[in-house]
C-alpha cells in the first residue's frame, strides 16, 4: 500500500490530524494505524472554547457531546464561578466521527487491531507482515514511546460515569474540589454532570510519582459521592491515566525524519496535561500545509510550542519542586483569583507578557519555602 500520509497511533491527535486532511482534502490518500479496535481509545476530552484554534474548528466544533456555559471551582478558602464556556468528546463519538470520515473518502483507510513494529520516514511496517508507504509518517502514539525528562511531576486519575438513583443537582461542571484530604500531592474531584442523574466523578492528583492504585482510588470516589448524599445506581464506565508533567523542557525527538506528534511530539499543555489545544493546533497546520513543507512547519510550530511551555515549566517547577504536597492546593487557589481572561489563556497556552505577570504578581505564597528532597533510588522506588 502507498500513501501519502501514514499516521501512527490513533488517538486523539492523529484522530484529529485525519479528520482535518479529510475535511481539507478528501480525496488525500491516508492510513491511519491504530493497535486497539477502535480510533480514540477510552478517554473524555474536555476543552475551554478558547482552545480551540479557529482554523480546525470546522471539524472540532461537531464532536462534543456536552457543551456547558461555565464551570465551577471549589477550594478550602474559595469557590468562583467562572462563565467561560466547556466541552466534552467522548472516545465513542471520537471514534464514530473518525471512521465515517475514513469510509467516506475513497483513499482514506482506517486499519485498526493493527500494530506498527517498525516506524521509518518513509513507511511502517505491521506486525501482519505488511508495509505501508508513505510520503510523510506521522507517530502519535503516547508518552511512553519517548524519554521523558527526570525533573517530573504526574497527573493521575481514576474516573467513574456514575448514573444515580435521584438526580445530583449540578447544571454545570466542577472542574476542580480541592475541599478534600490532600494525600498524594494536590488532590481534587473533577466532576462532569451529563444529565439529571449521569455524571463523571474523577479523582485527581498532581503527585510526585507515577504509582497509581486504581481500586482503592476508585473507593475514594465512590466514599466522595456517598458523602454528597448521592446513590449509584450503576457505574457505566471507569477511565484511569497518569500523564507526565515536566518542569524542565523535555528532550527533542530523533531527528530521523519521521514527523513526531502528540505527547512524544511535545505538543501538550505542560501544566494541565490536557492535550486539546495543541493538538488543534497541530491539526490545523498539518492539514493546511503542503506535504512537502510539512516537516520545516513541523519544526516551526514545536518551537511556538516549546515558547509557550516555558512559563508552564517554570510554574511546574514551583508546584513540584519548591512547595509541599499537601500545600499545592494554596497555589491553585492563588492562580483562581486572577482575571478570567488570564485563566482563559493560560489554558490555551496563548499568555501574553502581561497575563504571566498578573499570574505570579504579589507576595511570594508562604508554601514555596520547601525544596524537594533528593531523588529515589531505582531500590527505594522499587
Amino acid at each position: 500500500m502507498t500513501v501519502d500520509y501514514a499516521l501512527v497511533g490513533g488517538g486523539l491527535q492523529n484522530g484529529l490530524i485525519a479528520l482535518g486532511l479529510l475535511h481539507r482534502r478528501p480525496d488525500c490518500r491516508l492510513a491511519l494505524i491504530e493497535r486497539g479496535p477502535r480510533p480514540g481509545g477510552d478517554h473524555t476530552w474536555c476543552f475551554h472554547a478558547a482552545d480551540v484554534d479557529p482554523a480546525a474548528a470546522p471539524w472540532i466544533d461537531p464532536l462534543p457531546r456536552h457543551r456547558w456555559p461555565g464551570y465551577t471551582v471549589h477550594f478550602p478558602d474559595r469557590t468562583r464561578t467562572l462563565n467561560e464556556p466547556y466541552s466534552m468528546i467522548a472516545s465513542a463519538d471520537f471514534a464514530d466521527a473518525v471512521e465515517a470520515a475514513c469510509l467516506a473518502a475513497p483513499n482514506a483507510r482506517l486499519l485498526t487491531d493493527t500494530e506498527a513494529v517498525a516506524v521509518e520516514p518513509d513507511g511502517v511496517r505491521l506486525a501482519d507482515g505488511r508495509h505501508i508507504r508513505a510520503r510523510v509518517v506521522i507517530d502519535a502514539r503516547g508518552p511512553d514511546r519517548h524519554a521523558l525528562p527526570a525533573e517530573c511531576g504526574y497527573q493521575k486519575f481514576v474516573g467513574l460515569e456514575l448514573r444515580l438513583t435521584a438526580p445530583h443537582g449540578l447544571d454545570r461542571p466542577v472542574l476542580m474540589d480541592a475541599r478534600l484530604p490532600q494525600i498524594d500531592g494536590f488532590r481534587f474531584m473533577y466532576l462532569l454532570p451529563f444529565d439529571a442523574h449521569r455524571l463523571l466523578v474523577e479523582d485527581t492528583y498532581f503527585s510526585d510519582g507515577p504509582a497509581l492504585d486504581q481500586d482503592a482510588v476508585a473507593a475514594r470516589v465512590e466514599s466522595f459521592v456517598a458523602e454528597q448524599g448521592w446513590r449509584i445506581a450503576a457505574v457505566e464506565r471507569r477511565e484511569h491515566g497518569v500523564l507526565p508533567l515536566p518542569w524542565a523542557a523535555p528532550p527533542p525527538p530523533p531527528e530521523d525524519g519521521v514527523l513526531r506528534a502528540g505527547y512524544q511530539g511535545g505538543f501538550y499543555h505542560p501544566v494541565t496535561g490536557y492535550s486539546l489545544p495543541a493538538a488543534a493546533r497541530l491539526a490545523a497546520v498539518v492539514a493546511d500545509t503542503p506535504i512537502e513543507a510539512l516537516p520545516r512547519a513541523f519544526a516551526a510550530l514545536r518551537r511556538e510550542i516549546g515558547r509557550r511551555q516555558r512559563f508552564g515549566l517554570l510554574l511546574n517547577r514551583a508546584f513540584f519542586a519548591h512547595c509541599p504536597p499537601g500545600r499545592r492546593w494554596q497555589l491553585m487557589s492563588r492562580f483562581y483569583r486572577r482575571p478570567a481572561g488570564t485563566i482563559r489563556r493560560f489554558y490555551a497556552m496563548r499568555m501574553s507578557a502581561w497575563d504571566r505577570f498578573v499570574a505570579v504578581a504579589g507576595p511570594v505564597p508562604r508554601c514555596l519555602v520547601w525544596r524537594r528532597p533528593p531523588a529515589m533510588t531505582a531500590q527505594e522506588a522499587a
